[in-house]
């Protein structure tokens, strides 16, 4: 069962374990990354970020890309239409955050990026992607003291079932010369709804047959969920979403699982209190109101499967302090 956990190489970096938290938009900040890596994260990605919005120079946009306290190795993912401008902002990345992968996002199907020519339509249109992919890898090469910054893509399996382009989409990104596939086996049409097709995650690591890694994303909410999705498609690594949101102890309990065969649950008083982690970073971050206002939905998550966890999320909706939290939370940490 170990042989399940392994180390990755992505271009030249190299990482001891194969369990990522993928990049989630208005989630994967640097405290939720942080806290992740605690857990045992093996590889992290920002939110995506706009490409158009670095050229531009917003700053608010490059704080998303800020690398967080305890990520060693880190990706930023950017995302946009054309290749020039998604050139430039690679250069902006490597400038500003030093990261160690860049990651182009061609499988977003939220309709406002898809208008912009980024996202899931770049899995649609090969031919784009392969020149947008191509700009950022040679940028990369070129700009001096980066060589080893590698550039990865995230694919969708196609636009809609009877258009699947996964493999023209990934045929082009190979050609390109990135070091690394991400697939989230669904389509732009079914967006987070359905099933994802894990049969074409399979037939992925059979076409790129081992010229770089593969790693995949979709239906993962569970430390079994990781173990099958290894085991049926022979990825080499997988990507935790949704299933780690409230719960970064998915990477360390699927850490046990693959090594050991089994795992122990999280006591409700370490969830919590990793939320008050959290809560600290993103206040340092930001500011006590708008971190204790995202922290709503983040400590929902956390109470899941907590007794009485209902109630607790009623109050939660209208904590706007952290002494708000505090009153809420702190019999559950005696």
């Amino acid at each position: 069962m170990s042989n399940l956990y392994h180390p990755v190489k992505i271009g030249n970096v190299e990482l001891k374990g194969n369990l990522f938290l993928a990049p989630v938009a208005g989630y994967s900040d640097s405290a939720f990354r942080s806290v992740c890596i605690e857990n045992g994260a093996c590889f992290t990605y920002t939110e995506m970020v706009s490409a158009e919005a670095l050229v531009r120079k917003n700053l608010k946009t490059e704080t998303l890309m800020a690398r967080a306290y305890n990520e060693k190795v880190y990706s930023v993912q950017i995302f946009g239409g054309e290749a020039e401008v998604m050139s430039e902002a690679a250069s902006i990345v490597m400038d500003k955050t030093g990261c160690e992968v860049i990651d182009i996002n061609c499988g977003c199907p939220v309709p406002k990026i898809i208008k912009s020519g980024a996202g899931s339509e770049l899995t649609r249109d090969p031919e784009k992607l392969y020149r947008i992919a191509k700009a950022v890898v040679d940028r990369v090469k070129e700009t001096a003291g980066k060589e080893n910054t590698a550039v990865t893509v995230k694919i969708r399996s196609g636009w809609d079932k009877p258009h699947l382009t996964w493999k023209e989409a990934a045929t082009a990104a190979l050609e390109a010369g990135v070091s690394a596939i991400t697939i989230h086996p669904r389509t732009r049409a079914q967006g987070y709804e359905g099933h994802s097709d894990w049969g074409i995650m399979r037939q992925l690591v059979e076409l790129v047959n081992g010229r770089v890694p593969v790693f995949g994303s979709g239906d993962l909410f569970k430390p079994e969920d990781a173990k099958k999705m290894l085991e049926e498609t022979g990825a080499d690594a997988v990507m935790f979403a949704r299933g780690a949101m409230g719960n970064p102890f998915i990477f360390k309990d699927t850490t046990s699982l693959l090594k050991d065969g089994f795992y122990e649950p999280v006591p409700a008083d370490i969830r919590i209190k990793t939320g008050f982690s959290e809560l600290e970073r993103l206040v340092e971050e930001t500011s006590e109101l708008h971190a204790c206002l995202e922290m709503r939905k983040r400590f929902s998550a956390y109470s899941k499967g907590i007794q009485n966890g209902a109630a607790l999320r009623a109050q939660i909706v209208h904590a706007s302090s952290i002494q708000d939290y505090h009153n809420i939370f702190d019999s559950l940490l005696q």
